[in-house]
């Protein structure tokens, strides 16, 4: 089997810098001279577009150049989000890139957001990852880039444990200080047992609110490059949907309180805790992976728990605190 490369080295090292530039103020008439004045390198795949600073604005995919009207503005036909690998980023961060968003090439930007290299994938699927014959469909280019990366990162087992184990921990130490907590609000749960038979079901409801915003920006994260605009139109639509869930359980639940039990008191502290914890869980479950993507973590693995971990301690917090406050 041919031998692997060290996944650790800068894609810099693999990067193409045989690609002209264009201009976002050009017209496509004067894009595609410039093209034809300074060439293109072996593979072209997407034509980039930088402002008047040299960063990166936006990428132009071959067709749409060539189909495009020739006096068009290349700012109007281009697609200004560009998903861009770090200059910091790794071989494994690139196989990662074309293994998850399916694009056939990829910037590398510097911190201004510059472009200094190209990477493509036929690049890692027949030459870096030593693909034994020329692979062609596209499909089967990121087939190979899968499969290489999968052997990447599942070389040994204990590899796979050091890199998941430490996540865990974080869903032990939630369990240990939620035992705790419990334990600091024992009086109130002597008081009224119907905060301890609901103390499972806002739990459980805090957590599918938490997974399901989370899995929505996870999927969005894909597609979307992170940017403050994004971010907070997305937080916005996460709170108000569920401040309608929210709204909706604590009345339900509370009617079912209030027919079983007759306990007005403990109605309106579950009533309460749902509207105000439902909340908080999906701006965990958006703000948090967002974050981890952010800082270059490993969204998909370290989300789950660090999600579930603070929206479970803030449940607890604030279901005890109001059924305190209540109950008194």
């Amino acid at each position: 089997m041919p031998q692997l490369p060290d996944v650790a080295e800068s894609v810099l090292l693999h990067a193409r810098r045989d690609f002209p530039f264009l201009q976002t103020e050009m017209t496509v008439s004067e894009a595609l001279d410039k093209i034809r004045r300074e060439g293109v390198g072996e593979r072209v795949i997407y034509f980039y577009a930088v402002d008047a600073e040299g960063k990166l604005a936006g990428v132009l995919p071959t067709r749409r150049l060539l189909t495009s009207p020739l006096d068009a503005p290349v700012s109007e036909i281009m697609i200004p989000r560009v998903i861009a690998l770090p200059s910091s980023a790794t071989v494994l961060d690139a196989c990662e890139f074309f293994v998850l968003y399916k694009f056939f090439a990829f910037p590398v930007v510097d911190e201004q957001r510059r472009i200094v290299g190209v990477v493509d994938v036929s690049l890692f699927a027949e030459e870096l990852l030593g693909a034994e014959e020329p692979v062609s469909r596209a499909d089967e280019i990121f087939d190979v880039v899968g499969l290489h990366l999968a052997q990447m990162r599942g070389a040994s087992a204990w590899r796979a444990f050091r890199h998941r184990f430490p996540w865990l921990l974080v869903t032990i130490a939630t369990g240990v200080l939620a035992a705790l907590l419990a334990g600091a609000f024992e009086g109130t749960l002597a008081r009224s047992l119907i905060i301890a038979f609901f103390l499972t079901m806002v739990l459980g409801l805090n957590e599918s609110v938490s997974m399901q915003s989370m899995a929505l920006t996870l999927q969005t994260l894909r597609s979307a490059t992170l940017e403050r605009r994004w971010f907070w139109q997305t937080l916005r639509r996460e709170v108000l949907n569920a401040l309608l869930i929210g709204g909706a359980c604590a009345v339900v639940v509370a009617t079912v309180v209030l027919l079983w039990r007759g306990d007005a008191a403990g109605a309106v502290a579950i009533g309460v805790t749902l509207l105000v914890t439902l909340i908080s869980a999906a701006i965990f479950g958006q703000t948090v992976p967002s974050l981890l993507h952010r800082f270059r973590l490993d969204p998909k693995i370290a989300a789950g728990p660090v999600t579930l971990a603070l929206t479970d301690l803030t449940a607890l917090a604030c279901y005890f605190t109001i059924a305190h406050l209540v109950l008194e």
